[in-house]
């Protein structure tokens, strides 16, 4: 997902779709992904070198990637689309005094509890043994820059270092997602819930794990026949309920948790067993996938009213005399 919050940084993005060649590019990725360069100027009807210009653009604002692929007549150059997603935000926006922000590690989660096909990697080598889970509590699992299994959760505790007297007006959660299958499968749909203090938030449906195409940021020792990519998910949840990529996924508000700067705040990621689609879940860290990033927070806050910030002082007296 690309997200645009400010129109100015748009501008090139904006540039790009104002072409009707460019528009149509995506529109044959988009039913038909990763097209060879020949086959795409043949079906425009334009010359290669024409191609080249409009391909050059839209890899420049992030809206398709060429990659390399190897045949008995030497290298051929594969478009495919690096984004399905587009968000534009015209929302208030929060003064960046009254923003923190923070990564986690894919492999600095709390608990755990997960099922076969499973494992995890450091951007150097596997954990222990694939379909092992006893290796989800291994030492080096801190180093873990990706993991995946076929059912259950993976839970993380939210730092939270917000200033005292203070309460969460939105939280907002970006990390790269796909299904997980057995090597890999483009048409492997899963149920992934998101759940915020123990209470089911949002679910999305992955749908498939994505290994056609080499992730760019994989290490050269990782398996061509395994889990490549995931697509960027933005889970929000404000005052208007639950949102991913924009789109609103629930009525459950933040303000329902009443979250200040004293209070515990937990993400857990889970493959339900009794799930329509149980296809799995794979987290990507800075070392895999495409995108360079951990698990993203970003926390919006303001001062607590009077009342509330009383109301927080005396439950905080009161957990320290029971």
């Amino acid at each position: 997902m690309i997200r645009i919050t400010n129109l100015e940084n748009g501008l090139d993005l904006f540039k790009a779709l104002g072409s009707d060649v460019r528009i149509r590019i995506l529109e044959i990725l988009q039913n038909d992904d990763h097209q060879n360069m020949n086959s795409l100027a043949e079906e425009l009807g334009i010359t290669n070198g024409a191609l080249t210009a409009h391909i050059r653009k839209l890899e420049e604002c992030g809206l398709i990637r060429i990659t390399s692929k190897s045949t008995g007549h030497g290298n051929q150059k594969i478009a495919s689309l690096a984004e399905n997603r587009i968000l534009i935000e015209f929302t208030e926006k929060t003064p960046e005094e009254h923003i923190f922000k923070t990564s986690i590690p894919v492999g600095h989660y709390s608990a755990c509890d997960v099922y076969p096909t499973c494992g995890l990697a450091t951007s150097e080598h596997l954990i222990g043994n694939v379909d092992d889970q006893r290796y989800f509590f291994h030492g080096d699992r801190f180093q873990a820059q990706i993991l995946w299994f076929t059912r259950g959760y993976i839970e993380y505790i939210i730092p939270n270092f917000i200033p005292y007297g203070q309460k969460i007006d939105e939280l907002s959660f970006s990390m790269e997602l796909s299904s997980e299958a057995p090597g890999f499968n483009e048409n492997w749909p899963s149920d992934i819930t998101f759940s915020l203090n123990g209470v089911d938030i949002a679910t999305w449906t992955s749908p498939g794990d994505f290994g056609q195409v080499r992730g760019l940021l994989n290490p050269d020792w990782w398996f061509d026949d395994w889990n490549q990519y995931g697509l960027l998910k933005m889970l929000q949840i404000n005052q208007k309920g639950t949102f991913i990529d924009g789109v609103k996924q629930s009525d459950v508000s933040i303000s329902s948790f009443h979250l200040t700067d004293r209070s515990k705040i937990t993400l857990r990621l889970s493959v339900r067993e009794d799930a329509q689609h149980v296809g799995g879940l794979t987290l990507y860290g800075k070392s895999f996938g495409n995108y360079d990033q951990d698990i993203n927070v970003r926390i919006s806050y303001n001062p607590l009213a009077e009342k509330e910030g009383e109301e927080s002082a005396a439950d905080t007296a009161q957990e320290g005399t029971s």
